[in-house]
């Protein structure tokens, strides 16, 4: 099972980034939390590493639903979305709210899921056009 869902774009990392954060945005995410993973590891570490970073994007409406059905849902809440450089492209990976279900194992979490990738879907094919 693959747990992302993935786009490849041949443009510059931080045009990329407003564009995610823009179509994330269209389709009712907001991003509660940034992690800029290459910033990090110089700073702790004194590693160097290709542009990293992690959105954590929420959509109010289906984390209220899905912490409706099972409360514990939020360590997997928010939706991460990592935007990377690999060489001259750079990469968008959403994780696959399916994952909420396989590890929860609630069925009452799938219709959420299911309306949380269509939006995450809809957010990475906007990136495309």
């Amino acid at each position: 099972m693959s747990y992302a869902i993935t786009v490849r774009l041949h443009r510059p990392f931080g045009e990329t980034v407003e564009q995610v954060r823009a179509a994330l945005k269209d389709e009712g995410f907001g991003v509660l939390t940034e992690i800029d993973v290459q910033a990090t590891l110089r700073e702790k570490l004194g590693e160097t590493m290709e542009d990293y970073l992690i959105l954590g994007a929420c959509n109010p409406p289906l984390a209220h639903r899905a912490l409706g059905v099972d409360r514990q849902i939020g360590l997997l809440l928010p939706c991460n979305v990592v935007v990377r450089t690999d060489g001259d492209d750079t990469v968008v990976e959403a994780l696959d709210p399916q994952v909420m279900v396989s590890v929860s194992d609630r069925p009452g979490l799938k219709p959420v899921a299911d309306e949380a990738a269509r939006r995450l879907v809809a957010a990475l094919e906007k990136l495309e056009s």
